[in-house]
């Protein structure tokens, strides 16, 4: 039997070798996904091992995402004003918009500026031992307040049309196939690290803590340990996950918009690691490729009831598959370990 590190070698031995046997489109599409895959695997370590239901991601991987919009918007004014800013009567580059023209200052803002916020919202609500579905109905209200105001501030980001546009990083086209390429390899190797790093911290102490927590947080505190941190720590850490898909999503999608951040694809983000198995790192990855691959090929063939058909996907997930794709495989694996444990206590029974 292969081993499942052997399987998850092979798993990103096919991602890295996509170039070779998909077309530009799909390569793209792929891509995209991939940068969903890292949410996921953000949301698997908050909600699948800490038992953190978060239904906001999507403004921490709007946030990450129009930091560095900002920039490429920059950059392909040539030192012009931002399109949008003209159309709105703005005559002066905005005093906050100046930093961003520094592509390592966007980068950063990109990651310290989403995690900065999970911190603190976290902080605060942890710490009064606020969990559950209050937790969860904070973080939509945080979603609403975001995308209200990145829509009500057109003149400073874009409105409903977000920031789009953008010709050039760091001097190098876009929209070469070359660098939709090396984007490609970029998304994939990040996405590697993510999934190594992650799957290490949740085989440590702190990971078998973090499912003490999802278990029985009243016992962790007990036994001595403070949920709390651990608690802020995850979430900020999966905020940064949600952040730097962001970065990796605008360029190679080359725009975002506030409805990108909105509910409903924070929700999404959520039924993602449902359908491949919320306690599974590579589950998540499997589930966010699945899903928009299916959402992707519904859309395509059947324009008109697309929709109907990702929701009896769905639907069928919940009923069949409670514990997401990951879960066959698991279950298949433990029947196959019982008749073994039969078929030896049987010929025990007999010898």
């Amino acid at each position: 039997m292969i081993k499942k590190g052997s399987l998850y070698w092979l798993f990103f031995l096919a991602l890295f070798a996509a170039p070779f046997y998909l077309t530009e489109f799909r390569l793209s599409l792929l891509g995209k996904f991939l940068c969903f895959a890292i949410i996921a695997i953000g949301i698997s370590l908050i909600w699948g091992y800490t038992g953190i239901l978060s239904l906001g991601h999507g403004v921490y991987f709007g946030l990450g995402a129009y930091c560095m919009a900002m920039y490429l918007k920059l950059e392909s004014s040539h030192g012009r004003l931002p399109d949008f800013m003209e159309w709105s009567g703005v005559t002066k580059l905005p005093w906050f918009w100046k930093p961003f023209e520094n592509p390592l200052f966007a980068f950063s803002s990109a990651i310290i500026i989403p995690v900065l916020l999970a911190a603190f919202l976290s902080y605060f609500t942890f710490r009064n031992r606020i969990k559950g579905v209050y937790f969860s109905l904070i973080s939509q209200a945080v979603v609403v307040v975001f995308v209200t105001l990145f829509i009500g501030k057109q003149e400073w980001t874009g409105g409903t049309n977000g920031l789009t546009n953008f010709s050039t990083v760091f001097g190098i086209s876009l929209s070469s196939p070359l660098t939709k390429i090396i984007l490609y390899f970029l998304t994939v190797a990040l996405l590697l690290f993510i999934f190594l790093f992650s799957r290490w911290l949740t085989m440590s102490r702190f990971g078998k803590v973090l499912v003490a927590i999802r278990d029985g947080e009243n016992r962790v505190r007990f036994l001595g340990f403070n949920p709390t941190t651990y608690k802020v720590f995850v979430y900020s850490l999966s905020a940064a996950f949600a952040a730097l898909a962001g970065v990796m999503f605008v360029l190679q999608v080359g725009l975002i918009s506030p409805a990108m951040m909105g509910i409903i694809p924070s929700i999404e983000m959520v039924l993602w690691v449902a359908v491949g198995g919320r306690s599974s790192l590579i589950g998540a990855v499997i589930g966010a490729i699945v899903t928009n691959s299916a959402k992707s090929f519904f859309s395509e063939n059947y324009p008109d009831i697309w929709l109907l058909f990702l929701g009896g996907l769905f639907i069928g997930m919940v009923m069949f598959l409670p514990n997401g794709l990951v879960g066959v495989y698991q279950s298949i694996k433990q029947r196959k370990e019982q008749r073994k444990g039969r078929t030896n206590e049987a010929s025990a029974h007999v010898s």
